[in-house]
Order: C-alpha cells, then sequence, then structure tokens
C-alpha cells in the first residue's frame, strides 16, 4: 500500500462493513432509488444502506429519455428531464410506495437535448440546462410542486476550437452556487461558465460574470466545495478538473491548477471523456467519473480545498460511467454506466475515501442518472 497520505491523517475510523447509514434505521435499511436512463423510462427502486444492493419495485415510462433527475426539498416531488429535439421537463409525484405520478404537464426547456436540472435552493424555481441549443431555461415551482409555464430562456452565444464539439454553445449543467445566491451554467461548446443573478420573483436570470475555461477543455460540470470559496470545473474534452476559486459575495468563479483525471501513463482503448464529479461531505475528497478509462478517480482535497491530488482510480465495473452519486450519508458511492447496462456500488471508507465494490453491478437500461434517497 506504501506510504500513508498526511492529508488521510487524524480522521475517524471507518464504519465497519455491514453497518448501516446514519439514519437507516439499523443494519440492512432499505431507501428509495430512482434511476434516469436513455429509452428506458424512470427506473423506481431500493437500495439496501448498507451495502448498497438493488432492487427493482417499478418503472415509470411518462418520460422517455429522463437522463436526469432532481428531488424537490419536499421530498415528495421528482423532476425530470427528457433529453430529446424539444426538450421537455416534468414534474412527478412520490407515493408512499415510491411510485411516480404526473404533477401537471410537462414543460417545454424552449431548447433541445436537455441534459441537467437542478431545483434552487429557495425551491420556487426549476432549472434546466439544454445542451443541443446552448441555452438555460427557468420554470416557477407551484406550492403544490407543479411546474407552471416557462418564465425565461438565456441563450448563450460563441464557439471553441473543437470544430466537432464546439461549433456552438452547448449548456451541459446548470446549479446554484451554495449560497442560493448566485446561478452557474457550465457550458461544454463555448469553454465557458456563466454566473447569474435569479431574480426570485419574477424568476428571471441576470448575467453577472463569465469564467473562461482553457481553450478546448469543454467544461461539463462542477461541484462545490463545502467552503464554497472553491469550486472543482471538469473538463470533458481534455480529461481535466481543475481548481476554481469562488468569491460568494459576488459570483466571480476564477480558474487556477487543472489536474489530469487519469495516472500518468494510463493509456485507455478510446478517447477519455470524464463525465460526474461530486464532493464528499466533509470536502476532503473529490470522485469522476471517466468514459473511455471506465473508471472513477479519487483525489484527495489540500489546502482548505484550493488543491487536488489524484490518489488512484478504480474499474467502474461496466462501461461509460456516466454519472456517480453519493448516498445522503456518503457510505456509498453508485456509478450509473451507460453502455453496459448496469450500476455499480461501492463502498467509501470514510477515513481514505478509498472505493470498494459491493456486491456484483445492477442490470438496469442504459443507466446515466442515479437519485438515492
Amino acid at each position: 500500500m506504501g506510504e500513508p497520505h498526511p492529508e488521510l491523517a487524524g480522521t475517524a475510523e471507518p464504519r465497519p462493513a455491514g453497518a448501516a447509514e446514519p439514519g437507516s434505521g439499523g443494519p440492512g435499511g432499505v431507501r428509495p432509488v430512482y434511476l434516469g436512463s436513455f429509452g428506458g423510462g424512470i427506473t423506481i427502486g431500493t437500495y439496501d444502506t448498507a451495502s448498497g444492493a438493488l432492487t427493482t419495485t417499478g418503472v415509470c415510462d411518462r418520460v422517455t429519455d429522463p437522463s436526469f433527475l432532481a428531488l424537490a426539498p419536499s421530498g415528495r416531488v421528482l423532476y425530470a428531464l427528457d433529453e430529446r429535439p424539444g426538450g421537455t421537463v416534468s414534474a412527478l409525484a412520490i407515493g408512499a410506495d415510491g411510485a411516480l405520478t404526473a404533477l401537471g404537464r410537462a414543460r417545454s426547456t424552449g431548447g433541445d437535448g436537455p441534459t441537467h436540472l437542478a431545483v434552487h435552493p429557495g425551491g420556487r424555481h426549476l432549472l434546466t440546462a439544454n445542451y443541443g441549443s446552448g441555452s438555460v431555461a427557468v420554470h416557477p415551482i407551484r406550492p403544490d410542486g407543479a411546474l407552471g409555464e416557462r418564465t425565461d430562456l438565456v441563450r448563450h452565444t460563441g464557439s471553441g476550437p473543437d470544430p466537432v464539439r464546439q461549433e456552438g454553445p452547448h449548456a451541459h449543467q446548470v446549479l446554484a452556487d451554495p449560497t442560493g445566491r448566485f446561478v452557474l451554467a457550465v457550458d461544454l461548446g463555448t469553454d465557458t461558465v456563466y454566473t447569474y443573478r435569479l431574480d426570485a420573483a419574477r424568476g428571471r436570470l441576470a448575467p453577472v460574470s463569465e469564467a473562461r475555461a482553457a481553450p478546448g477543455a469543454g467544461p461539463r460540470h462542477l461541484a462545490f466545495h463545502p467552503g464554497a470559496r472553491f469550486a472543482y470545473v471538469l473538463g470533458e474534452l481534455d480529461s481535466t478538473i481543475t481548481v476554481a476559486a469562488y468569491d460568494e459575495r459576488s459570483g466571480e468563479l476564477s480558474p487556477r491548477d487543472a489536474r489530469p483525471t487519469l495516472p500518468d501513463g494510463a493509456e485507455p482503448d478510446e478517447r477519455n471523456y470524464p463525465a460526474g464529479v461530486v464532493v464528499s461531505a466533509d470536502g476532503r475528497f473529490v470522485y469522476v467519473s471517466n468514459r473511455g478509462d471506465d473508471s472513477v478517480a479519487r483525489f484527495v482535497v489540500t489546502d482548505g480545498g484550493a488543491g487536488l491530488r489524484l490518489l488512484d482510480t478504480v474499474p467502474c465495473g461496466g462501461a461509460y460511467p456516466r454519472h456517480i452519486v453519493l448516498s445522503p450519508s456518503g457510505a456509498l458511492l453508485f456509478a450509473g454506466n451507460q453502455n453496459a447496462g448496469t450500476v455499480t456500488v461501492f463502498r467509501v471508507d470514510r477515513r481514505t475515501g478509498q472505493l470498494t465494490p459491493s456486491g456484483e453491478p445492477f442490470a438496469a437500461p442504459a443507466p446515466v442518472c442515479v437519485l438515492p434517497l
């Protein structure tokens, strides 16, 4: 194993294998999980909070290509996009048995190929990124959780040096910062992260600033450090993760150092495209999914969030891990392997951040989003 990493010293011991997540009600507690897909609707199921073992309980086929899902703050409504030309977003009420029922009608996102959505922390607006059209949509959320008509659509402009992937704007993610003051949109096509301020009364976005990534980096997703002073921006086209300083007072993002998402000497059989990035709740570790290398990279966070160091990569147990997510307790990490049609579950060592596969991968149709509750 080599010498221990100094950043990993002096922390609590990991929970023994088989122990349940906090608040799960004991060993082997069961919680709901929803799987978004391309072409397979939303798989409804449960996971064991100790082992992560997944079980299917049903399917909701009201959305054809629900490639990303988000939960309302109340925990009683699920939002799903439909990643198709003329994209839509839908609100689905969660029943006592986990079943999903349409809540109102689907709403147009005003663009093509929506790829990401997020509920604003205030709980009154849904934000959606339209990849195909390079735009960001805002929908009001009604008191019952249903969606109203779109109140804003902001279109990005520009392009990047990659003639195939950056011929125009491609908004890939939209999210609020940890304070809820600002909204950030990550655009792969223009190598830019845009910051907006949301007018909660009118449901409209006002531009604040723009942060430029390295030309050709193709920023796809970002994740904030819990302290809100730093964010980690994933470059899909150059296989990097960039540390960016964040000013929560102004909303300004300032990119700093970039690090490769693969170890030196790694030679995947096909070009690598990083996809997902998540940060542990304690801010000590960052995980990245590598499509092509088909692995999950583990980074240790240094200098209070200002630095990252790659520790290792582990096989994802399938092909093309588009989405990764930590369970609410942080004890499990799920990887949705799009091309393999499987979900791999890892146990997370809370002291070292190390990932250990738990059981065999779970078969599911083109799983591209995993939402454990």
